[in-house]
This record gives C-alpha cells, sequence and structure tokens, in this order.
C-alpha cells in the first residue's frame, strides 16, 4: 500500500473553499478547484509515493500489471477500469451525456480517422470507452438526470402559463413517450437563435410569475397544485438561464428530472443519460473514460447530432441509490458496470481497527477525520481528503480512524 496523490483540475465550476476544505489546505484558493482525480486516466493520472519517490500511477500499472492489478490485467488489458474523483460544484456544469462502448469506439475511429487531434477543443471522444457513472453526497448535492415521464411534464409546461409554450405541451401531450420527448428535445435545441431569442423571455417571465403565485392557495386556479409541485424545476431553470443567458441548455433542462441528494445518498448514471450536476460535493467514481458529448449550458464544444445519435430519451425513474448494510458501518452501493464497485465505511472514534472488505486492486480515500492503514507490519497515514493505492499482491489491509469518527470510501472492481 502507498500514498496516492490526486490530480487536481481546475474548472470554472468548481468552488474556491470545498476541495481545499476537505483536505485541510487555506481558503479561498486562487482558482476554482472543480475535480481531484484518483486514479489511472492519461489524461491526468494520480501520483504514488514510492520509497521516496514520485511516479505516476499509470507508469506503475504499465511496469507491472500483473502484480499491481492481478486478475484484473487480464480482464481490462491491463488499464485500472475505473476513475475515482472527489468532485465539488459551486455552479451547474454543462448539460452532458456519455456514449455506449460501442459508440465510444466508433466515435474514437472516426475523430482519429478524420485527423481531430486528441486534445482538439472540438474532439468529442478522447477514449474507446464508455462512462457509466455513480455519484455519492458528501453533503447536500442537486442534479437534473434523466427524462422526467412526459406526462408530469406536459403538467409544468402548462403550469407555467406561457402562451407561447402551449404547441410544444400539445406535442408531447399527444405523443407522451420517447419519441415525443426526442420530437421536444431536438425542436428546442435546435431553435434558431432569433426564435430562441424571444422564446426565452417568455418562458423566464412565467417561471417568475410561477414562483410569485405558488403559494396560493384556495384561488379555485386548477394548476395551483402544479405550482406547488415544480418549485424546485422553476428556480433550476431561472438559474440556468441566469448563469447562461440565451441557451437553448435551459429549455432543455425543464424536460429532466430534478433530483435533490442527502448526504449518503448516490445517483447513477448509464450511458445516454442527459444530465447536469448542479452544485454540491460528492464522491463520483466512474469507468475509465473521458467522453462527454455536450448539449448546452457551457461555452464548449457542442455537437448536436452527436449528441442526438447517443441521447436516450426513455422516460427515467429517479435513479437514486441507497447503499446495501454489508456488516457494522459497511455500506455498499451496487451499480450495473463492471468496471467499479464503491463502499463506504464509517469508522467509530477509539475504535479498534477493522478489516477492509478486499477484491483485488483499491483505491482508499478518506473523506473523514484522519484514517490510519495497518498492512503486516506496515503503517501508512492518510489525511481527510487523501487516498491509498492498495495493489492486488497486498494482503489484509486494516484501518483506524486516529482523529475522531472516520470515514473513507473504498473504490474497486465490480464484483456482480
Amino acid at each position: 500500500m502507498h500514498e496516492l496523490v490526486g490530480a487536481l483540475r481546475s474548472y470554472a465550476w468548481g468552488s474556491r473553499t470545498a476541495l481545499a476544505q476537505l483536505c485541510g489546505r487555506p481558503v479561498p484558493t486562487p482558482h476554482p478547484e472543480a475535480e481531484l482525480w484518483f486514479g489511472a486516466h492519461p489524461a491526468d493520472p494520480a501520483r504514488i509515493l514510492i520509497d521516496g519517490s514520485d511516479k505516476s500511477l499509470l507508469d506503475v500499472l504499465a511496469a507491472d500489471p500483473q502484480r499491481e492489478l492481478g486478475a484484473v490485467a487480464r480482464e481490462f488489458d491491463g488499464k485500472l477500469p475505473f476513475l475515482l474523483k472527489i468532485l465539488a460544484a459551486e455552479e451547474p456544469l454543462s448539460l452532458q451525456a456519455h456514449p455506449s462502448i460501442e459508440q465510444a469506439r466508433a466515435g474514437f475511429a472516426r475523430e482519429n480517422h478524420a485527423g481531430v487531434a486528441i486534445d482538439s477543443p472540438m474532439r468529442n471522444y478522447r477514449d474507446e470507452n464508455h462512462k457509466p457513472e455513480l455519484v455519492v453526497a458528501l453533503d447536500r448535492f442537486e442534479a437534473l438526470a434523466g427524462f422526467r415521464d412526459p406526462r408530469r411534464t406536459v403538467t409544468l409546461l402548462r403550469a407555467l402559463g406561457v402562451p407561447e409554450l402551449d404547441p410544444y405541451a400539445e406535442l408531447l401531450a399527444a405523443q407522451p413517450d420517447s419519441a415525443g420527448l426526442r420530437t421536444l428535445f431536438t425542436t428546442w435545441i435546435a431553435l434558431p437563435q432569433n426564435a430562441l431569442a424571444k422564446l426565452l423571455p417568455k418562458v423566464l417571465d412565467g417561471c417568475v410569475r410561477y414562483l410569485s403565485d405558488k403559494d396560493a392557495a384556495g384561488d379555485g386556479s386548477q394548476n395551483n397544485g402544479a405550482r406547488k409541485e415544480f418549485t424546485a424545476e422553476v428556480r433550476t431553470a431561472l438559474e440556468l438561464a441566469e448563469a447562461y443567458p440565451g441557451d437553448a441548455g435551459m429549455l432543455a433542462a425543464l424536460l429532466l428530472n430534478r433530483i435533490t441528494l442527502e448526504p449518503g445518498e448516490g445517483l447513477f448514471l448509464a450511458a445516454g443519460n442527459l444530465h447536469a450536476y448542479l452544485r454540491g460535493v460528492g464522491i463520483e467514481i466512474m469507468a475509465n473514460s473521458d467522453n462527454v458529448l455536450r448539449g448546452g449550458l457551457t461555452p464548449k464544444h457542442v455537437d448536436v447530432p452527436e449528441l442526438l445519435r447517443v441521447l436516450d430519451f426513455e422516460p427515467l425513474e429517479l435513479p437514486i441509490i441507497e447503499p446495501e448494510t454489508e456488516g457494522p458501518g459497511v455500506f455498499r452501493y451496487r451499480a450495473p458496470a463492471p468496471e467499479f464497485t464503491l463502499r463506504r465505511i464509517e469508522l467509530e472514534a477509539g475504535a479498534e481497527p477493522v478489516e477492509l472488505p478486499r477484491s483485488g486492486p483499491e483505491i482508499v480515500l478518506c473523506t473523514l477525520g484522519s484514517l490510519r492503514l495497518f498492512q503486516g507490519g506496515s503503517v501508512l497515514d492518510v489525511p481527510c481528503g487523501h487516498a491509498a493505492w492498495i495493489s492486488a499482491s497486498d494482503g489484509a489491509i486494516r484501518a483506524q480512524s486516529v482523529d475522531g469518527p472516520g470515514q473513507l470510501f473504498c473504490a474497486a472492481v465490480g464484483e456482480g
């Protein structure tokens, strides 16, 4: 086992306080800090400290995949199949979706053949992998995820009281299924700028009116129930319009489930699910990929035809994952992805070391207190916000909190 130093990623939507506070650094930071990557993605591999030297985890795995990865090396072509992150969003991320593995392979080959540089801002596919992902909230975490039941969306559009939205509401009411959602989303995302400039102010006015009288009671309005039902969705639409004025992504956001995760709850997103994280701090684990197809709410490259090829328009029930209890203080988040599994372990202050579940190579990340790991005669201290690499050849690992109650996350390859 060895200390693992995460790769810090700075994006405009990040926080100047959250990651620094978690890791015990001064705040505010000079730049927004959005993600800490603990993994072996070529774009930004974590650093592993071995015998006083600082090496890329990617290089360590390549030098001896059998020792470091064990059977995983054969199953995943000598690569660590997952990427673990701490994510801190102070502003909304872009509206986005991720491809299936077949779409990723085809898109990667197509862009290579077209001569698009791997680091080009116009690139959609930076690797050949898919990107199913799971996020677990460390604090209150808010997101848009998956298309809402079309019938509820019709109710929302009508409740806004915007005549200009009536044709779109009727379109969806006439076909309240994935085909209707595809038609409406495609219509909105492809609106000419002059048409968008006329429609958006009307919709925003409707959102303001909705919130101003949402608490009215006994007024006889048939939409009164709907006015109370969609408060979070409407507020989010106004926030997105303020952050990204004139962006069709604000309209698209009205079609999506608005989700709030409380600490410890998880959200799983499969290929094709349109989503946007809005705010909060969470642990994110995914297949080892950086493929993103954006649909708006961003100054970055948006490829609408490619996004439409990838999107899954089937209405999505709220995909919130409650962890399974495996033992005292041990909680597992099951996700239908062979590349990863995630456990959260709560450690009591002053308790004896507990043995961690082992199933091959793992990354152990401390998110509360200070952690001490024991393996044979070796001891490794892991402060909050830091991690440890556990190779497949390491034996049993025990963990103890040395600074009050502790919390850690164990990321491993999927176990079925």
